[in-house]
């Protein structure tokens, strides 16, 4: 595996501010060992077996055949979602419409804050735009403070502004009412856009969603993604909400099949499947919170909160995370999202994606035997129900969830594993039992609900909709 790790870090160099494909992975890795993915962040409940079934069924006819036009499968998506077809473009992926938004929508200057997905960095600096990036604040859990960035803004001159919403990759949540708030305060503006591509997993409160009010207003667009939300990033279908004319003037410019007929046929079966979609939901949420109590168990590991299906996380002092998603790549086959080729980060952090149980307890044991000294500890319980886990010896003063905080670790230079025995963080004395944290909080806003008090359905209107057939 040595080899393969070294292929992996040079693809992930090549990548700039993004993941190389799961496909180039796989030729990297030469197949050597199956590899647990906690760098793609796709729903790992959906599609059912039986839906997978289905298309393999329909495989020849769907790669045999021309897809319906553009227009006919929007109107069949806006059907499920009761949306309005004339307030909806339908891309090939979510980064196409992204494309189009620049290209279309975008004048000189855009503001985003950062670290964010870097598609709404690069892309307008990659056609001369001016991007005007606003960095969040790492001690308040790089929560989006609305009037600061609205100050930024003024103090810029920036005459587009985007936020994603949860945010990628540390998952920050800003509640409906803020982002209404902030839409109040930027009608001046060319265009706001509120990248909701990962909102379908939020439970922190009813209905985060803005859709509603995207088409009411003259400036602002809404995205959201399908890909992800399915478990189905290799069908690249996503759509953007907006009034008429600003939804116009993206669905004019696209291409006329510019749909595969993979997409069509998955948004066609979608009214057949949308409890199970809802149910998907639900143990994303359910996985998300074991995740992150796991995670915070870990001496050293700051965990911030997150209403993605990821969860983002700074390593122990120290460590250096290119080295370690090498090690745990080689010897666990367990591969991470490290940030060091993201704007506004570092190779001192890691985004996990939400997975099930006994993919998260291979992860936790990966961690604590590269992170740590391989010192005997007692156990730690784990979550009822799940086995428990070795505990890593501790690191004083530094407590998973309880070390949130400002420090900045060092990032290191070399690419290659250390010598055998020399581990990523200093062995020193564990300082005890850490105490148990029973809840995880959200963001500033309304309170977190767990995801075993929600309803069958998701919190988003979107999906209710979809669940009720409307």
């Amino acid at each position: 595996m040595a080899e393969a790790g070294s292929n992996v870090t040079e693809l992930f160099r090549a990548s700039t501010a993004h993941s190389p494909s799961y496909a180039a992975l796989s030729r990297a890795t030469g197949d050597h060992q199956p590899i647990t993915d906690f760098c793609i962040p796709c729903n790992p409940y959906f599609p059912p077996p039986e839906m997978f079934d289905e298309l393999g069924d329909r495989l020849r006819d769907i790669l045999t055949y021309y897809p319906s036009s553009a227009d006919t499968i929007t109107a069949e998506l806006c059907s499920v979602l009761g949306l309005n077809p004339q307030t909806v473009a339908m891309g090939n992926g979510s980064t196409e419409l992204i494309t189009w938004i620049d290209h279309l929508l975008v004048r000189e200057s855009l503001a985003v804050p950062v670290p964010t997905f870097g598609r709404w960095t690069d892309q307008p600096m990659e056609t001369g735009k001016r991007v005007d990036m606003f960095p969040l604040p790492e001690p308040s859990g790089f929560a989006l403070d609305p009037a600061s960035f609205v100050d930024f803004i003024r103090a810029r001159g920036s005459r587009t502004a985007v936020i994603c919403n949860p945010n990628n990759p540390d998952g920050g949540l800003l509640p409906r009412h803020g982002v209404l708030a902030l839409l109040d305060q930027l009608q001046d503006l060319d265009l706001v856009v509120v990248d909701e591509s990962f909102l379908e997993f939020a439970d922190a409160e009813a209905d985060s969603s803005v859709v509603a009010d995207a088409v009411l207003r003259p400036n602002t667009v809404v995205l959201r993604s399908l890909g992800k939300n399915f478990g189905l990033h290799g069908v690249r279908f996503g759509y953007l909400v907006a009034n008429p004319g600003l939804a116009g003037r993206v669905r004019a410019a696209l291409p006329k099949w510019n749909l595969n007929s993979f997409a069509e046929t998955v948004v066609f079966m979608l009214k057949e499947y949308r409890m199970e979609y809802a149910h998907s939901l639900r143990l994303v949420q359910r996985d998300r919170q074991e995740m992150i109590w796991h995670l915070s168990r870990l001496p050293g590991l700051t965990v911030y909160p997150s209403q993605g299906n990821f969860v983002y996380v700074r390593l122990p002092e120290g460590a250096d995370g290119a080295l370690l998603r090498n090690r745990m790549l080689e010897e666990h086959g367990v591969l991470v999202r490290e940030c060091g080729n993201k704007i506004g980060s570092s190779s001192s952090f890691l985004r996990l994606v939400v997975r099930p149980k006994a993919d998260v307890q291979r992860l936790v044991a990966g961690l604590e035997r590269t992170l740590y000294a391989a010192a005997a500890a007692p156990s730690v319980p784990a979550v009822p129900g799940t086995p428990a886990i070795p505990a890593a010896p501790g690191v004083p003063g530094m407590h998973g969830m309880h070390a949130m905080h400002g420090t900045h670790g060092t990032q290191g230079a070399s690419g290659t594993a250390p010598p055998p025995g020399q581990h990523l963080v200093p062995a020193v004395q564990s300082p005890g039992p850490m105490p148990m944290p029973v809840h995880v909080p959200a963001r500033p806003g309304p309170a977190h609900t767990p995801a075993h008090a929600l309803p069958y359905a998701s919190g988003t209107a979107a999906v209710d909709r979809l669940v009720q057939g409307a």
